[in-house]
């Protein structure tokens, strides 16, 4: 593997051999097959925690969503040390290893009896419920926490990374790039499909140890496909901490706050930029300018002979500021997606327990959909829409608009979110229906739960084909956001944001469900006895205030790039050199 790495990089820029399309079959195999083996059993992780190791509701959802917001927060550090010392190739490498060893790990508290509790039924009759052995849950904890280590460097790294392998410099490369975006996410939602389909009924209806072997398989497919398509990579080299740059900033601005800011910034600010630097240059803009003053030059501030600062710690260039200031105005749109995740957060945990207590029967058959296999409806209405808005909508709207994506991310993003709004709403409709059906007319018991409603687990299709095109909406957008709002040298930080997001989505989730159930009875056990749509309504009112506060933010943005204009720019001013090992 070592030779094929030196074989894939080279020392002269001019040299380097942009393969794009002919990279993408390794680059986004390697994206669904990790998929397909990880993200389709966090889906029914509900599910086997409450029926293989026997926890509680209430316990189980706090689980997941604490595993699934480690997991997404784990990409930050993921991307930090991608971005400053390892690069995307070799993180990858290993992040994709550390989900197989995860994977398998998961398999053995299935196949192997003495690593999960004994069931609570035997022979169809149910028996005293005894939860896991602290040893059986540190096992099972490992093997989780490999998959937060997997996941932390797969996913803010594999877009950039898949971006890496088309030429920014070339019409063809822009278009290819633009175009990756929403390719890359129809493919991760095929693969969705597939595990909440396939493996899902496996794990549900055949056996635990064979839903998680399979996919424990695919994973390693992932890692060998990874390694496959090594010698025609681009590989970028890290480019040293982003975030010294950004404490320098912060420490020079702070010494200089009592300097007054010339009435000519753009001219008048130290702006040297090293010819290394892999970072296209920013023009000025006139927000946050009290950081402008670390660019501010004084006497005692030196210069060295190639035209760089002395003292860095003292003086910044006018393009360090600039970039500094591109993430700190990310921050606040970042804030406003934490909160419309948690809609998307509702709707795969408290939508699997609806439909544990609605009818799943595939019409007079005796087939019963497994209950995580529901969300699959909102893989179903992204899939069909992605490919009609990429090759239908955006270039008529191109035509009308003149931007490059028919419409501006933000717009996309605030789109999303009114469909998020609306994905609550009815989602409070439909469980209001269910319950008045289980009270008043139940087909059966669900074991621990209570009665089964005589609503089919059809009526979820409306809020969870909403949620879907919410997602095609504002995940894809805020994917391409972050990777162009931030600077080339932060690109796999950029891409965790989107995962951080998620991450305290969850635990703002979390919080949330905790609050309700400690001061309500709104979220029993038995979700007939309680009242899930008031929690719902609650959700309707948080994200109706987001969107207020996201619409605010969006008049005030400006991209990167734009200097003192508030209009979203093409890829052609984000060009970058691509320095490679």
């Amino acid at each position: 593997m070592a030779k094929n790495y030196e074989e894939a990089v080279t020392k002269d820029e001019s040299e380097i051999k942009y393969r794009g399309i002919k990279a993408m079959p390794f680059v986004i195999g390697n994206e669904t097959f990790e998929k397909l083996g990880t993200l389709g059993t966090s889906s029914n992780l509900l599910v086997y925690l409450t029926t293989v190791f026997n926890m509680k509701s209430i316990t189980a959802t706090t689980l997941v969503n604490v595993f699934n917001g480690t997991t997404n927060f784990a990409t930050l550090p993921g991307a930090f040390l991608s971005d400053t010392y390892f690069g995307r190739y070799k993180t990858l490498g290993f992040a994709s290893v550390a989900s197989f060893l995860g994977m398998l790990i998961l398999t053995l508290t299935a196949a192997v009896a003495k690593l999960h509790p004994p069931s609570c039924e035997v022979d169809g009759i149910s028996g005293p419920c005894i939860g896991p052995t602290p040893w059986q849950m540190a096992f099972l904890l490992s093997g989780l926490g490999l998959l937060v280590v997997g996941a932390g460097g797969i996913r803010p790294c594999n877009l950039a990374f898949g971006a890496d392998q088309f030429d920014p410099n070339t019409e063809s490369g822009k278009k290819a790039t633009n175009s990756f975006f929403n390719w890359y996410y129809f493919t991760f939602t095929f693969a969705m499909m597939v595990s909440l389909t396939i493996i899902v009924y496996v794990q549900s209806n055949v056996s635990w140890a064979w839903g998680l072997g399979i996919p424990t398989f695919l994973m390693f497919l992932s890692c060998a496909l990874f390694f496959m398509g090594t010698k025609i990579y681009v590989i970028v080299k890290p480019d040293g901490s982003p975030f010294t740059t950004a404490v320098r900033v912060t420490v020079a601005a702070v010494k200089k706050r009592g300097l007054q800011l010339p009435e000519q910034p753009w001219i008048s600010l130290f702006n040297y930029v090293p010819k290394s630097s892999i970072n296209s240059k920013i023009p000025y803009t006139d927000q946050f300018r009290i950081l402008d003053k670390a660019a501010i030059m004084t006497n005692e501030d030196k210069i060295n002979p190639d035209g760089s600062a002395a003292n860095p710690w003292g003086l910044c260039s006018m393009q360090q500021v600039e970039e500094i200031k591109c993430l700190v105005r990310v921050v606040p749109i970042w804030i406003s997606q934490v909160i419309y995740y948690v809609t998307l957060v509702q709707q795969q945990t408290y939508t699997v327990f609806q439909a544990l207590q609605s009818d799943r029967h595939l019409g007079n058959t005796g087939f019963k959909i497994p209950a995580a296999s529901y969300t699959v409806f909102t893989m179903l209405a992204l899939t069909i829409w992605i490919p009609i808005y990429d090759r239908l909508i955006v270039p008529k709207m191109r035509k009308i608009t003149g931007k490059e994506g028919g419409i501006t991310v933000l717009q996309k993003m605030g789109i999303g979110m009114v469909l998020a709004i609306m994905t609550m709403l009815v989602s409070g409709l439909v469980e209001e229906k269910r319950r008045s059906l289980a009270l008043s007319n139940p087909i059966g018991m669900e074991g621990r739960r209570g009665a089964i409603s005589s609503m089919s687990g059809f009526w979820f299709i409306p809020q969870l084909s909403l949620i879907g095109l919410s997602e095609a909406f504002t995940v894809i957008a805020q994917v391409e956001f972050y990777y162009r709002q931030f600077p080339e040298n932060m690109r796999s930080i950029g891409g965790s944001f989107l995962f951080v997001g998620m991450a305290m989505s969850n635990y703002l989730s979390s919080f949330l469900v905790s609050i309700v159930h400690h001061t309500s009875d709104w979220l029993p056990e038995d979700l007939n006895k309680g009242r899930l749509d008031y929690f719902y309504y609650v959700v309707v009112v948080l994200e109706v205030l987001n969107l207020v506060y996201f619409v605010v933010l969006a008049r005030w943005f400006k991209y990167k790039g734009s200097g003192g204009s508030a209009s979203e720019i093409g890829m052609e001013n984000m060009q970058s050199e691509k320095h490679l090992v």
